[in-house]
Parts: structure tokens; C-alpha cells; sequence
């Protein structure tokens, strides 16, 4: 009888789950299903099939429910404001800054005045979303039972982080906690010691390429475990391939079969910090603009947040002027406001529209909604060209003004002067040197001498810095005369690390100085200044000198940093001169040999290779990953980006650990030849499910820690010849 019990109680579950939503609306589902077919392929890559294109958005979305519903749940309760109903108060400021920007009644009237084609998509969005809850009663959300469609419009930037990111929740937290402190610390502080995140694209011309058709490199660096793998496929035209962030319809990073987009993050200036000045009178609020005093616009808002087993709500008062909420205080009379890109209908238009695009041209077209503020792009097409923009909604100012730093919102001088269209951008198309590269770096060396005049361009446009990974990548690039999906592999995979290139030298010149060779006793220093003097400066799981560097340039920079002037921004190459400049031979000799005791007691000796300490290791699946020395590991070659590693990996010590542990860098990797036939090869971080006892949860692990890539099944005929499973949604 035990299980018939277990039947009945998995019955009753499904029944009580099922009365959360209307028998009709089951019913359009189980229909809509019907119509959907989903392909496992062997690595549990889902290849979605459907009649339309709002078929292939409901399959998707049921597919990724399927390999990972907690981080689809956790990006809309991110992105919707609703966290701290499951996290608690600490969230608040979180759910604030969402609700500052847009909240759910301005997102619910988007989506009501959207038009019919995106209407469908939303709806399928939401549908297949709840299909999947339905049929999986087992499954307990922290929060959202049901999912709408307005709720995209939320989360319309695929990137790592949305523009509100930006804002910093400390300087938040202190306006509007009332505590009006303006000692709040630099968001640019705070991600001093975070590893970088970011991308690398690169893009390669007929002209150099082996078969004579275009190469692009799809190589994003987050998170790992961010973005699954996966395909879309419509009778009306849809068939995306590539990275698609959990709970969203739109493959982010990737190709179709005429062309292929790879972002970048960018530091193109498409926000500003304005400062209000502000005057209080009869107990409201004014700022100026020009000689005149406008109301601040004032509104209510009530945040819900988990206390124990209550649900609390509090209650704050908000503030905006034209230019857009109020996120903070620079004096006693000065609120900080920011303007930012406001239009999320266009960015989940142009985020969609732009995987159908069938060449540059069309490509281009969907450039002009201007959706895009985070990104960059490197393209490439099957009539062989190629082409870089260098972000996408970018305001036109007034040139005079400083845009890096926060504006005077009273002078009407200081407004956007409407958008810059998108010829005007900074872009390249087909270089004569054949290809074009970026890494989250300046557009001025994207296509080495083929590349843009800086002076051509205002300021505000460009500010990226130029960085190791950039410089890399031209040195490797400029390198060969002709390119195939497997050298291109290669050059991606480029060892080289350039961050060093200065920093060895000066420790070495350091330690010859009087006073380097006396500031240690250690008689383990000469012979491991003898290792870095002679270390190639490429990574490689052997190396020692590998190890050595990273572990003493850390413990240097963590000195050096404490010398950098307040709210100094340090881009890769003015830290490595800081570092430099601001710590002495002494000091630079003694981080060496401080850096061989740490080695000793931790591994036993300080000539430890890297691919001792460097390791690749997923246990749980969950969000927050947990780490063991005493659990299976693999070893990694590859390292931090802020080194100059071309192929990223983030790897720290964790709680109770020794070794470090990778949770950063590259995550979906891949290579596209965009021939009559689309030929392509790509790898994921540990796999494509979150679940520890799915097959799919570590197979490509190993392929992903050594470098190597799997085929891509693109084409109907391969995937159903290696599929694995096939079934509708629901089955």
C-alpha cells in the first residue's frame, strides 16, 4: 500500500497546486503544448520547436524551469522588487531601487499598449512558465506562484546586471532610511577587489578566414551558471542559437543562421548623476531648473518583507524630479538623481527582434530603437561582414560639461539634447585588417591600426580604458594571416598573461636594490625571484611562476590600493603604476616573501603549481555555491581577466577552503563560421542542469576546465540524430 500513499499524495499535490489556476486556462496550455517539441540533445542542451514564435517562448521558458526554476525565480524576484519578501529587511533597498525606476502598475501599462506580436510573446512567456508549475506540483517557489506577462518588461536588460545596478544600495539606504549621511563609500571602492566581470568578442573577416567566410567568438565572462544553452526554432522564422539568461525569451549572446551577436559590457556614458538643488517650503520639497523652483514629485511606497514567519510592510517616501528618482545625497541641500535609459519596451523589442536579423543591414535596422544601454556588440553575417558598435542609446550633450562626474541639474545646459543615432555611434565595419576584437576595453585598438579616431568622437561616447585582455587580444589577433574555427579555439585560449609584463620586472629590479635584499632574511627569495625572472608569463597548470605571481601581485595590490587617492578610479594598467610607483623595494620583497610563507602553509611548499591551487568544483547546484578541499575538484590553467587571461577564470579561497574555487569567467563559450552551412563548436561551465543527480549537471566539466569544444547541433537532422529525449512540455 505504501505506494499507492505516495501516488495519492503526489495526486493531491497536483490538485492543490492545479486550483491556483483556471481549467481553462490549463486546457489553452495543454493545447499550446501540443504544438511545442522539445529536443534533448546528449550534453541536455534543449533544442525548442514550435509552430510560431510565442510556441518556441513558451517552450523555452517551460524547458528552463526544467534545468533550473530557482534561478529563473530569483532573477524576477531581483528585477520585480520583491525580494525582501523572501530574503527579509536586509533586501529592502534592493526592492526599492527596483520600484524607484519601474514598478508593476507602470509595467502592467506597458504591456497593455504593447503590440499584438510582443503581447503574444509575453503571454507565452507567462504561460509556459505556469504550464511548468502545474505540471510539476512538487516543485515550491520561495514566492511567485504565477507569473505575468508585464513581468519581462522588469528585466529587459540581459546582461549580468541591469542599468539600476548601478546604483549603489549604500547611498540609497542612507537617503531614504532618513538617516541623510552623506558618508557613504564609492560604488567603484566597493568593486576593488571583485573579480572583473565582463566579455570577450571577436570578430574575423573573410579575408583571413580559411574557408572564406566570417568567424565570430562568443566568449561572455559571468557568473557561472548564468546563462543556459539553448535553441529556438519557429515555422515563422525564428532558429537562435546561443545564451539566453534564465527567464528570459531572447537568446542574449549567440547566432542564427545568418548572422551571429556577441556583447560586451561597456563603459559608453548612457546615464548621468545630476545634483538637484534642493529648498524646503511650508513642508514641501523644490528644486531649481534655470531661475525657476519645480515641485519634487513625491509618492508613497509600501515594500512588503519577511520577518520570521511574518510578512511585514514598510513604507517610504520617494522622490523624483525630471531627470528621474532620487538615489541620493551629495549636501545638505544637493539630491542626487539619475537619468538613464527608460524605455523597456524598446530594449525587449530590439533584445528580440535582433535574433531574427538576416544580415548587417537588418541587424543594423534593429540597432535604431536604441534599447540597448549596458552593451557593445561584435557581429558577424553570412555575406561576410563584420562589424563592431560601441554601445547603443547614448543622449547627446553638451561636450563642455564633465559627464564621468555628477551634473548641475539646475543648469538647463546640463539636458539631454535627444539620442545619437546610431551612424553616429562609435563603430566599425569591415576593417582592412580583417577582423575586430573587444574586451570590455576601448574602441580606439578594436581593429589595431583599422580602428577609430578617438578625436572624431566626443568624450562621453568612449571613456572605456584600454586592458590587458585587450592588449592581448590585438598582440594575438595581429598575429596570424588566416583563421579556422579551431585557431580561432586557439586564440582565444592565448595563455599570455600581459598583466605582468611590468609588474615582474619591477619586483626583480626591487629585490636588487640594497634595500630589497635586506628586508628578508627568507633564503627561499632568490631562488623564487630566479622562478618569476624566468617564468614565460603564460598560465599553465605546472607553473609555479604562475602561482608566485598571482599570489604576490595580490598581496602587493591589497598594499597599494590603501595609497590611491579618494575615489580614485583605477582602470588594469594606471593600478599596475600605482602599484609600482607607491610601494618601495622593501615592501615589494617583503610581499614576496610573506607570499612563499602563505604557499608553505598552506600546501606544504611555496613551489606549488597552479593547478594545485586553481580548481573547478560544483556540488550543490544551488545559487550560492558551496566549496571543500576534501570533495573532488579539477584543476584550471586559466585565470583572473584582470591579469590579461583572454579565457577568464574567478577563482577565490572560500569559507573553510585552502584552494581557490572558480564562480566567475567564462561561462558559455562558443564559434561560429557562417558559411551556406552554419558550422559551430561551443562549451559550458559544468553543464546545463542545476540538479546534482542530473547527468548534465558536471558533463562538460571537464571538457570546459581543459578548453576543448563540443560540436553544436544546429541543423534539425543532427539533433535528432543524436537526441536523447523528444516530448512536449508536459510530458
Amino acid at each position: 500500500m505504501r505506494p499507492l500513499f505516495t501516488l495519492l499524495l503526489l495526486v493531491s499535490g497536483f490538485v492543490a497546486q492545479a486550483q491556483a489556476f483556471k481549467p481553462e486556462e490549463i486546457a489553452r496550455w495543454q493545447q499550446q503544448a501540443k504544438q511545442v517539441n522539445i529536443i534533448r540533445d546528449q550534453w541536455g542542451v534543449p533544442h525548442i520547436y514550435g509552430k510560431t514564435d510565442a510556441d518556441a517562448v513558451f517552450g523555452l521558458l517551460y524547458a528552463q524551469c526544467e534545468d533550473d526554476f530557482a534561478r529563473v525565480e530569483e532573477n524576477y524576484l531581483t528585477n520585480i522588487g520583491r525580494l525582501a519578501e523572501v530574503e527579509g529587511e536586509t533586501a529592502l533597498y534592493s526592492d526599492l531601487r527596483a520600484n524607484l525606476f519601474l514598478d508593476s502598475t507602470q509595467a502592467i501599462s506597458i504591456y497593455q499598449k504593447s503590440p499584438p506580436w510582443m503581447k503574444e510573446l509575453l503571454n507565452a512567456f507567462a504561460d509556459g512558465t505556469n504550464y511548468y508549475l502545474y505540471t510539476h506540483p512538487t516543485v515550491k517557489p520561495k514566492l511567485l506562484t504565477r507569473y505575468q506577462p508585464w513581468m519581462p518588461l522588469m528585466f529587459s536588460e540581459g546582461s549580468i546586471g541591469g542599468n539600476i545596478s548601478v546604483v549603489p544600495l549604500e547611498r540609497l539606504k542612507a537617503f531614504y532610511s532618513q538617516k541623510k549621511s552623506t558618508s557613504w563609500q564609492h560604488p567603484d571602492v566597493e568593486k576593488q577587489d571583485r573579480e572583473p566581470v565582463g566579455s570577450n568578442g571577436f570578430a574575423i573577416a573573410p579575408a583571413k578566414s580559411a574557408s572564406g567566410h566570417a568567424l565570430l567568438l562568443i566568449n561572455p565572462h559571468t557568473s557561472f551558471y548564468f546563462r543556459p544553452e539553448v535553441q529556438m526554432v519557429s515555422e515563422a522564422g525564428l532558429n537562435a542559437y546561443g545564451a539566453v539568461t534564465w527567464g528570459q525569451f531572447f537568446v542574449y549572446q549567440g547566432f542564427n543562421q545568418n548572422c551571429g551577436w556577441m556583447h560586451t559590457s561597456s563603459q559608453a556614458d548612457s546615464m548621468d548623476e545630476y545634483l538637484e538643488t534642493i529648498e524646503e517650503k511650508n513642508g514641501k520639497f523644490y528644486y531649481k531648473v534655470g531661475k525657476k523652483r519645480r515641485p519634487v514629485q513625491v509618492k508613497k511606497v509600501s515594500l512588503a518583507y519577511k520577518q520570521g514567519n511574518q510578512v511585514l510592510r514598510k513604507e517610504f517616501t520617494t522622490y523624483r524630479t525630471h531627470h528621474g528618482p532620487v538615489v541620493g545625497q551629495q549636501t545638505d541641500n544637493q539630491w542626487v538623481t539619475v537619468r538613464m535609459m527608460d524605455t523597456p519596451l524598446e530594449a525587449l523589442e530590439q533584445s528580440y527582434l535582433r535574433t531574427k536579423a538576416t544580415d548587417y543591414a537588418s541587424f543594423n535596422e534593429v540597432m535604431k530603437l536604441n534599447g540597448n544601454a549596458t552593451n557593445n556588440t561584435v557581429f558577424a553575417d553570412s555575406k561576410g561582414n563584420i562589424a563592431y558598435w560601441h554601445g547603443n542609446f547614448m543622449p547627446i550633450r553638451d561636450p563642455k560639461f564633465d559627464w564621468s562626474r555628477p551634473i548641475d541639474g539646475s543648469n538647463p545646459q546640463t539636458e539631454w539634447k535627444g539620442l545619437h543615432k546610431v551612424n553616429e555611434l562609435v563603430q566599425v565595419l569591415n576593417p582592412a585588417s580583417g577582423w575586430i576584437q573587444n574586451c570590455n576595453s576601448t574602441p580606439f585598438t578594436v581593429s589595431g591600426p583599422s580602428s577609430p579616431a578617438k578625436e572624431k568622437y566626443p568624450a562621453y561616447m568612449a571613456p572605456d580604458a584600454e586592458n590587458y585582455r585587450g592588449i592581448n587580444a590585438v598582440r594575438v589577433l595581429s598575429r596570424r594571416k588566416m583563421y579556422t574555427l579551431d585557431t580561432l579555439i586557439a586564440a582565444a585560449n592565448d595563455p599570455y598573461l600581459a598583466g605582468f609584463e611590468e609588474l615582474i620586472p619591477a619586483l626583480v629590479a626591487a629585490y636588487q636594490t640594497p634595500a630589497g635584499k635586506a628586508s628578508t632574511q627568507s633564503k627561499a627569495v632568490p631562488e623564487a625571484i630566479e622562478v618569476l625572472r624566468t617564468w614565460d608569463k603564460k598560465y599553465g597548470k605546472t607553473s609555479v611562476g604562475q602561482t608566485l605571481a598571482i599570489y604576490w601581485a595580490e598581496r602587493i595590490q591589497k598594499l597599494a590600493r590603501t595609497r590611491a587617492l579618494p575615489d580614485q578610479r583605477l582602470d588594469n594598467l594606471t593600478f599596475t603604476a600605482l602599484v609600482i610607483e607607491k610601494t618601495t623595494p622593501q615592501e615589494k620583497v617583503t610581499a614576496l616573501a610573506e607570499t612563499l610563507d602563505e604557499l608553505t602553509r598552506d600546501f606544504g611548499t611555496w613551489k606549488t603549481p597552479w593547478g594545485e591551487v586553481n580548481r573547478f568544483q560544483r556540488l550543490t547546484g544551488k545559487i550560492q555555491e558551496v566549496y571543500d578541499d576534501s570533495k573532488p575538484s579539477i584543476p584550471v590553467a586559466f585565470t583572473s581577466s584582470a591579469w590579461g587571461s583572454l579565457a577568464a577564470f574567478g577563482a577565490r579561497t572560500q569559507p573553510n577552503t585552502k584552494k581557490r574555487y572558480g564562480n566567475v569567467g567564462n561561462s558559455f563559450v562558443a564559434v561560429v563560421e557562417f558559411g551556406p552551412r552554419i558550422k559551430a563548436r561551443s562549451v559550458l561551465a559544468g553543464g546545463e542542469n542545476s540538479d546534482p543527480n542530473s547527468p548534465h549537471f558536471t558533463d562538460q566539466a571537464a571538457m570546459y576546465t581543459e578548453q576543448r569544444f563540443k560540436d553544436v547541433l544546429f541543423y534539425p537532422e543532427d539533433v535528432r540524430k543524436n537526441a536523447k529525449k523528444t516530448y512536449h512540455p508536459g510530458e
